[in-house]
């Protein structure tokens, strides 16, 4: 199969290229640059050159591929506040609908990105792949309302939700908490720390999305969890350890000064089950913990 990867040169698509390759597929990757187009063809990876800005090089790059797995987002939106979120994942929900409409009236794949928060069914419940909760308000409901729209069209969409996806370099949030208590001299949680966050190793993520492709169950959404939850105090005391600076408890109130945008998931608990991924797709995580990990980053 000839596979359309946007976010290719990143944290995660990197992972999906060699995945991809060795199970005998073909990989046209989406570069915004020429030293992303010369990762891209290192890792033997074809060139579509082009953004998510540029609606065209996403027709395009959909157009001639069998099947699109779609793990681009702009990243860069978490540092510019929480407006800036907001139109990054209406700027997904826009790619989302773009591919899938040059889709249509075939039965060729799209594989889209989420988060595993958007299958929360309640407080203290691990999100679950069947719940989908368009009003929560995290703004990444967007990327799954898009995907709702296709489905609905007989488009062939499914989705792969995401924890904090690691290894020992990055962590997903967790990087924007390494950074945070590096600048503020202390490694920080919210109240007792109890509040959970699922995690996955980023080559187990990577197996997950080729098994969906492969599998291209219309509808379904898998979340690509192989720790159910890790209290964000034990994190908090890992991360201490490494930097070499005091862990403290913060009330909620003052969670929004010392996390910035970051605040609005500080203290949220946000369990995940994965047990109907791994009875669909035969998915079995094998990789490092995610405190295995932490306890082996380079912190200086």
């Amino acid at each position: 199969m000839r596979v359309f990867l946007t976010g290719a040169t990143g944290f995660i698509g990197s992972a999906i290229i060699p995945e991809l390759i060795q199970a005998g597929h073909q990989v046209l990757g989406l570069s915004r640059s020429d030293t992303g187009a010369d990762a891209l063809r290192a890792a033997g990876a074809d060139v579509q050159r082009g953004s998510l800005e540029d609606i065209e090089s996403l027709r395009s790059g959909a157009a001639a591929s069998d099947g699109v797995i779609h793990c681009a987002f702009d990243h860069s939106a978490f540092d510019q506040g929480f407006s800036r979120f907001i139109e990054a994942c209406e700027q997904d929900r826009r790619a989302i609908e773009t591919m899938g409409s040059v889709l249509a009236g075939s039965n060729r794949p799209l594989i889209i990105t989420s988060g595993t928060g958007m299958g929360l069914p309640g407080p203290g419940r691990p999100a679950v792949e069947d719940h989908l909760d368009l009003e929560h308000p995290n703004p990444r409901t967007a990327s799954e309302a898009g995907c709702v729209a296709l489905s609905e069209r007989g488009i062939n969409v499914s989705v792969v939700r995401l924890p904090q996806v690691h290894n020992t370099v990055k962590q997903g949030l967790i990087t924007y908490l390494v950074r945070i208590a590096r600048e503020k001299g202390v490694s920080a949680y919210v109240g007792e720390g109890q509040n959970r966050w699922p995690a996955a190793h980023v080559l187990d993520v990577a197996r997950l999305y080729r098994l969906a492709l492969e599998k291209a169950e219309s509808g379904r959404r898998y979340n690509a969890v192989a720790e159910e939850g890790i209290p964000t105090r034990e994190i908090a005391e890992i991360l201490g350890k490494g930097l070499k600076v005091p862990v403290v408890s913060l009330s909620s109130e003052k969670a929004q000064a010392h996390f910035g945008w970051l605040a609005m998931f500080s203290g949220l608990d946000m369990p995940a089950s994965s047990a109907l991924t791994r009875q669909r797709l035969g998915w079995n995580p094998t990789g490092p913990t995610l405190i295995t990990d932490l306890e082996n980053m380079r912190y200086f």
